[in-house]
Order: structure tokens, then C-alpha cells, then sequence
């Protein structure tokens, strides 16, 4: 059976417990999503977390009472007649183009419903509810308030306490919590949504951002920067008006509507557009690492993995329709070189393919489409196909990895596009001497920097690999007398671009020691008294291994090494 009937399945019965426990709730919906499920509702009065216990206990109640669930068609007006309270629901009902609605009965509850269930509430034995949030009806800011109780549910109570392992374990590993702790980033109520990094968190993203970049370089891509307001006019023409509106943040300039962009696409597309293309050029890969802004409902915003603003590591790529397949076979490999750096190797792939309505002609998306596959088959990269998920505008590729504590997240993408050519009036002089439309290839390795940074931080639970720790070396004096030869191994150090501290504080070594294991510096070079006769150090990392009496050049040797 498959795991997203049950949830949904999971989430009928948390909506039955709540309206036996909460007479007068009017439901909403409940689907289940990636890792469980939730359901909406509006309560007579506010649900609090400490609720969830005694909800989850009427929960198993009905699960015993193992209530047949049924599900059947019935007309509109039958169905208009059951929820006539439910005002959600009536609006739900009046969209379904068909003349009739799917109910699901389970004992003497009933709710709107497509279908899709397990046969018997009994069938639902190992589920846990997680969490209380507040959401609003159809996710609009200006809809009615409500409140989201979410939770998850499995076959197996193996499953379920594996997962209830690995939850604690990220909560506490959780990258607020490790962002506070280390200094890295903080948020504030005069900017909510938005994250103001301290020197160290904007040390990691630079380094983040100056690998990739270096990578780019490699790799043929041309940098580009483009502005952070564009017209809204440009927005509907690139169609992203219809999608962002909602979420777009707006400024009046020069009697003309600005907005914030969402997104960088265009900007790209503007530059190609400055001047005639030849197939010369192409592929011409475009880069930039570009802020966007989204106004995010504030409770959907989630430290880093959810904020208002953030860069996307974007490219834009211009292609001959025969171009495809190398194309996208340079980007796989450089993909998995930069996800190797950060020691995330297990990856997989989603091809979308494409959807029932779709831009362009048959023809180019089986080519489109067929250069993916093979591309993938080359690589030898397992993947799944996604029938009918592409986008209007082109098939794609979505590249998830697993992370330490076993959970799966989206990064990279590869996306085709044959609409913002045409939209944008884009071509290059064929060889044939006419011109002719590219595919714009969307790309984008990280997706978010600021996700992946939270990511990196729950993967390696706040102790970031050498070459990407804010602080890579701190160094430690036992005595006063030692200060001076640290400062010396200090500039030295810096003349490297090794970012290095040197401890001046009047603390015991074993506090300085101590100090800098909690606060992850993955190297410590303890200086004291034979080490200053000697010309020597003494080198501590993280893990507790120490190494006496190497020399200055040595340890210099050992940092290079490591980066």
C-alpha cells in the first residue's frame, strides 16, 4: 500500500478526534505531504501543543472502535445539504467541475474527499502528532486564520520510532539552535524573516559562495549581477507576475510600479538580449549569485530553511536544441564534484516529463526529454521518473541528497526551457545564417545558500568540515611570554588566508581548550614555554588527537592540505 494513503488516511482520523473533541470545529483540509500529514482547521478555541497528547488518545480510541471507511459519489446538492455549515467546504464543492463529490464515512463522521484510504480505522496503528502551527485557507495572508495541526504515520512501529529517533536528534542539532550557539546568524522582530549574519555565519556563506565561484570558473560560466528592483511590467511579461504577485514585496519609483524580484531570470535574459548571438557563443553560461525576496507567511518561515530573503546560486545557460545532452552532462558532473566537497554523496534524480498542457511542440520535448535520459543513463545516476511533472515551459531534472541524519533534501535543478525564448524574443544566427530560438537551461547547484547552509550545519551538527569552518584555527598560549610568537604564527597564517584567532584571554589553557572545542574550531595550535624555545607547536583538533614539538612549516603543510 502506498505510504501517502495511509497518511492521508491518518489525517481523516485526526480530523475526527478533533471534532469529537472540539464540538462546533469546521475542517478544511487535511493531505498528507513528504513526511507525514496534517489537517486545517478552525477550532472554537485556540489548540495548544499540550493538546495534542489528549487528541492522539481519542485517535487510537477510533482506531480500535476499527470503523469501516467507506467512500462513495454523491451530487452536489446532496453534499451542499451535509456541509451547510462549512463554509470551506461549500467553496470546495462549488469548484469540483464534475456533477458529483466523493464523501468518506468512517462510523458516524463524514468529510469531503476524493478517495484513497485503507479500509478500516484498525488499519491505522503506528502514528504520532508533531506539532501546532497556524496557516491561513488556500495559504493567502488575507484568508481566514487557521489553525494546522500536523503529525506522521508509518506501517511499522520500527518505522515509526526510527523516525521519532531521528527528529529528536535533529532537534538537537537544529541549526537556530547551532546558528545561536556558534554566532553564526540571528533573527530580530525588526525584521522578521529576514537574517542578519554576524562575521562568522558570513564567513562560512563566503566561503561557500567563493568555492562554487571558483568551480563556475572552471567550468566556463561568466558571473553576472543584476539589479534588485525591475518593473513590474518585466514580471508580467516573464510570467512570474501570475505565480510571485502574492508574494512580492513593491516600490513606487519615478511615477512606475517596482518590484522586488522573486526571482533572477530576467535579468539574465535582458543581458542575452543586448546584442545579437551567434551559435558561436553558445553554450553561454550565466551566473549570478542573486538575493530574491518572497513575502513568506511568517508561519511557514523556518530559521534559515524558510526566510524572506535569500541568494540563489543561479545560471542561466543558452543552447542549441543539440546541445542538450552535453550540456546537462557537464552540469550533472559538476553538481556531483561540488556535493562531494561538502561529503554528500548519496544523490538521486527526479526527471519530470512533460505535462498534459505544454509549451512547444511534440517533437522538441521527446528530443528535450530523451537528451535527459540520456544524460542520466551516462552518468549511470539512478533516477526517477515523474510522469507528466515537468513544467509548461520544459522537462527538469531535481537532484535530492541524504544527509547524516537520514533525511532527504532537494538541491540542484536542471531545467529546459522553451517559453522565455519566445517570451523574450531571444535567438542566435544559426550557421544556416537565420536565426534561430535557444533552450535556456535553468540551473542552480545549492538552490538556496542559506539552505544549504542550515543543512551543512544539522549534517555535520555544527562541527563544519576545515576548509568551511568560520574560525579554522584558533591559537592557544599557555603564558604571557608565549603572545608574542603567537602573533607571529598569527600573520603568518593570515598571509594565507587561513582564518585565524589568536586567544589572548587570561584563561587556563584547559578553559581556552574547552572554550574552543564548544565552539567547533577544528584546529588549535597550543604555544608555551618549549614551545617558544623550540620554534615548535603543539597541534589539537577537534576530535582530541594532538600532536607535539611540529614544526612551524610542518603545521603550515597540514593546513594547505586541508583546504
Amino acid at each position: 500500500m502506498d505510504i501517502n494513503i495511509l497518511r492521508h488516511s491518518t489525517a481523516h482520523l485526526l480530523a475526527h478526534a478533533v471534532v469529537e473533541l472540539f464540538p462546533g470545529t469546521q475542517l478544511t483540509i487535511g493531505p498528507a505531504t513528504e513526511d507525514g500529514f496534517f489537517y486545517d482547521f478552525v477550532a472554537p478555541r485556540s489548540i495548544k501543543e499540550e493538546d495534542l497528547d489528549h487528541i492522539q488518545a481519542r485517535m487510537w480510541e477510533l482506531s480500535q472502535k476499527n470503523y469501516p471507511i467507506e467512500h462513495k459519489q454523491i451530487s452536489k446538492d446532496e453534499a451542499r445539504v451535509i456541509f451547510k455549515d462549512n463554509p470551506f467546504k461549500l467553496e470546495l464543492i462549488n469548484e469540483i467541475p464534475e456533477a458529483t463529490v466523493g464523501i468518506t464515512i468512517q462510523g458516524d463522521w463524514i468529510d469531503l474527499c476524493r478517495g484513497g484510504h485503507v479500509a478500516c480505522t484498525g488499519d491505522i496503528k503506528h502514528f504520532k502528532l508533531l506539532n501546532v502551527s497556524g496557516s491561513y485557507w488556500r495559504g493567502k495572508r488575507d484568508g481566514q486564520a487557521l489553525q494546522r495541526i500536523s503529525g506522521t504515520a508509518f506501517f511499522s512501529r520500527e518505522d515509526l520510532e526510527e523516525f521519532d529517533r531521528i527528529r529528536q536528534e535533529a532537534a538537537l542539532y537544529d541549526h537556530r539552535k547551532l546558528g545561536k550557539q556558534l554566532d553564526l546568524f540571528s533573527f530580530h522582530e525588526e525584521g522578521v524573516g529576514f537574517p542578519f549574519y554576524h562575521p562568522k555565519g558570513k564567513a562560512v556563506i563566503n566561503a561557500m559562495i567563493n568555492y562554487l565561484r571558483h568551480e563556475q570558473d572552471l567550468a566556463g560560466y561568466k558571473e553576472v549581477q543584476t539589479p534588485m528592483m525591475l518593473s513590474e511590467g518585466l514580471w508580467h511579461r516573464s510570467g512570474h507576475w501570475n505565480f510571485y504577485k502574492d508574494n512580492m514585496f513593491f516600490c513606487g519609483m519615478d511615477h512606475e510600479n517596482y518590484a522586488v524580484k522573486p526571482m533572477n531570470c530576467p535579468g539574465a535574459f535582458l543581458i542575452y538580449n543586448e546584442r545579437p548571438r551567434s551559435y558561436r557563443e553558445l553554450p553561454l553560461r550565466v551566473s549570478e549569485f542573486g538575493m530574491v525576496h518572497r513575502n513568506e507567511l511568517s508561519g511557514v518561515l523556518h530559521g534559515l530553511l524558510r526566510v524572506r530573503a535569500f541568494t540563489v546560486d543561479d545560471a542561466h545557460i543558452f543552447i542549441t536544441p543539440d546541445q542538450i545532452e552535453s550540456e546537462v552532462l557537464g552540469i550533472i558532473a559538476l553538481l556531483k564534484r561540488v556535493l562531494t566537497k561538502y561529503g554528500l554523496t548519496n544523490i538521486k534524480a527526479f526527471l519530470a516529463t512533460r505535462p498534459e498542457k505544454a509549451m512547444g511542440s511534440t517533437a522538441i520535448w521527446e528530443k528535450a526529454e530523451a537528451a535527459l535520459k540520456a544524460a542520466l543513463d551516462k552518468v549511470g545516476m539512478a533516477y526517477e521518473v515523474d510522469a507528466g511533472g515537468g513544467a509548461f515551459y520544459g522537462p527538469k531534472i531535481d537532484f535530492k541528497f541524504t544527509d547524516s541524519l537520514k533525511r532527504e533534501w532537494q538541491c540542484g535543478t536542471v531545467q529546459l526551457d522553451f517559453f522565455q525564448p519566445e517570451n523574450f524574443d531571444l535567438t542566435y544566427v544559426a550557421p544556416s545564417g537565420q536565426k534561430e530560438r535557444p533552450v535556456i537551461v535553468h540551473r542552480a547547484l545549492y538552490g538556496s545558500v542559506e539552505r544549504f547552509f542550515a543543512v551543512l550545519l544539522e549534517h555535520y551538527k555544527g562541527a563544519l568540515p576545515f576548509w568551511l569552518a568560520p574560525e579554522q584555527v584558533r591559537i592557544l598560549t599557555i603564558t604571557d611570554d608565549a603572545i608574542a610568537y603567537g602573533q607571529d604564527i598569527l600573520n603568518q597564517l593570515k598571509a594565507m588566508q587561513v582564518r585565524a584567532v589568536l586567544d589572548q584571554s587570561s584563561d587556563q589553557i584547559s578553559a581556552k581548550i574547552r572554550t574552543a572545542q564548544v565552539e567547533k574550531v577544528p584546529m588549535m595550535l597550543v604555544l608555551g614555554k618549549k614551545e617558544v624555545e623550540h620554534n615548535t607547536i603543539s597541534v589539537r583538533t577537534l576530535d582530541g588527537k594532538q600532536e607535539m614539538g611540529v614544526s612551524v612549516e610542518a603545521v603550515k603543510q597540514k593546513i594547505s592540505a586541508l583546504r
